[in-house]
């Protein structure tokens, strides 16, 4: 155990990699698939901005899970590579703090936003003829701001709450970034108060969405079921699988880590589900949504001159 100075502020964190050439291996691989989603989620955002065919409320709304998906991804990556090359795994008290903000912010928002792209689809097919009021771009705006604004300010709550927390024990988190449940097993006071608040956070931040776009989906695939037009059918229920895709990959590893009693969890496995919904699931969402979607292909023959030959 390295020795630390407990009268020093800061944080160690632990990171995900062990100090050996498996670590340096597997580092490389998680800076390609970083640099991967910089690229994928970047050339979503100009292709939205650029495209007059994908200026749409979806469209408008994927674009923000794409800046999401950049900030989400910036705010573990880098520090996480710096750490394991510098051979230092220390992290400021105030960098701590805005790292978890910034994490809670993209977190909540991204679940809020998620929630936003399966109403909109649910109005798109089985409300046709009210889609131009229900969605229109006041509306469209006032969801997108609604979700940065009710983020921030659930990160804001979580994050004071933890700075505030006295540590007298070690200040070395078991963790790759300031995740706030696992700075809690460092505190010298019961959590019991704040671990209920996690939980009340998750459910209103993450599970009601959840179950508000499983219902929406649900919706939407009956009304797919019995549509006449073979073509609109296939369409409909290839952007509605492409958005369940997304979601399961971005719900389902939050939902089972922060929903769980600390006594059924484990550090290296809510570091390995991390690596996932941190990691991953940006760099994939880009792929999932171009590779699936007529519409953002036919976008990049037309911005980026690719896929020529696939043109319709």
């Amino acid at each position: 155990m390295e020795k630390w100075n407990q009268t020093s502020n800061d944080f160690i964190l632990l990171g995900l990699l062990a100090p050996n050439l498996t670590g340096l291996l597997l580092l490389l691989l998680i800076i390609l698939v970083f640099l991967l989603a910089l690229l994928g989620n970047s050339a979503m955002i100009h292709l939205i901005r650029v495209d007059p065919h994908l200026q749409t409320p979806m469209y408008s709304l994927l674009s923000q899970l794409s800046l999401m998906d950049l900030m989400y991804i910036s705010t573990t990556v880098p520090k996480m590579a710096l750490n394991f090359l510098s051979g230092q795994k220390g992290i400021s008290f105030l960098g701590c703090g805005i790292q978890s903000f910034f994490f809670l912010t993209m977190a909540c928002s991204e679940g809020l936003l998620l929630a936003s792209m399966a109403y909109d689809r649910y109005v798109a097919i089985c409300r046709p003829l009210h889609y131009p009021t229900c969605m229109s771009r006041r509306v469209c705006v006032q969801m997108i701001i609604g979700s940065w604004i009710l983020g921030s300010v659930n990160s804001l709550a979580h994050t004071v709450y933890a700075l505030h927390i006295p540590y007298c024990r070690s200040r070395a988190i078991d963790h790759f970034f300031c995740d706030v449940p696992a700075m809690l097993p460092l505190a010298c006071m019961d959590t019991w108060v704040y671990e209920y608040m996690v939980f009340v956070s998750t459910s209103l931040f993450l599970l009601l969405p959840f179950l508000g776009i499983t219902a929406s989906y649900g919706r939407v695939l009956l009304a797919v079921y019995h549509m006449h037009s073979k073509e609109g059918r296939k369409k409909a229920f290839t952007t509605c699988s492409t958005h369940l895709t997304v979601v399961t990959f971005y719900y389902a590893p939050f939902v089972y880590t922060y929903l769980r009693p600390r006594n059924l969890r484990s550090p290296a496995e809510d570091k390995n589900l991390a690596f996932f919904y941190t990691i991953l699931t940006p760099m994939l969402n880009p792929i999932i949504y171009s590779l699936r979607n007529k519409e953002v292909l036919g976008a990049m023959t037309r911005v980026f001159g690719i896929f020529s030959s696939k043109k319709e």
